[in-house]
């Protein structure tokens, strides 16, 4: 899979030019969106075929700062799958890969069109088997 990058801009950072530490969460979720679609079902897809995955739980341990203009890569990779939740884990490097910025996680469920918790394995049965082959515990 490929790492997603992400040049910071002026507008992430403090008077510092150090990024703020709420954009890291912005950046997980580019990543995330980016990681979806490499895999083959980005979240425009599984919102055309009537399924939502909103986030429910995000962390974010800050290593060392990232300023402006840096350039970072994200890694990310499905760390737990159940079929009814999905943790996605995330490493964001200097754009080198060199030294670790930041780690993270987030947690998802997955809900039908009526906002009901749903199985995969029932709803989306090859949406399943995608995320069963891409978790890695």
């Amino acid at each position: 899979m490929q790492d997603y990058y992400h040049l910071t801009q002026y507008y992430e950072t403090d008077q510092m030019k150090i990024v703020h530490h709420s954009n890291y969460i912005r950046w997980f979720e580019e990543a995330r969106t980016h990681f979806l679609k490499e895999i083959g079902f980005g979240y425009d897809r599984m919102e055309e075929e009537g399924l939502t995955c909103p986030v429910m739980e995000v962390d974010c341990r800050y290593l060392s700062m990232v300023r402006f203009p840096d350039r970072v890569r994200i890694h990310c990779a499905i760390s737990k799958y159940s079929g009814v939740r999905l943790s996605i884990s995330y490493i964001i490097y200097d754009e080198e890969g060199h030294t670790v910025r930041a780690k993270g996680q987030s947690s998802h469920c997955f809900l039908n069109g009526n906002g009901r918790p749903v199985h995969l394995g029932k709803a989306n049965p090859a949406l399943h088997k995608l995320f069963e082959l891409h978790a890695h515990p």
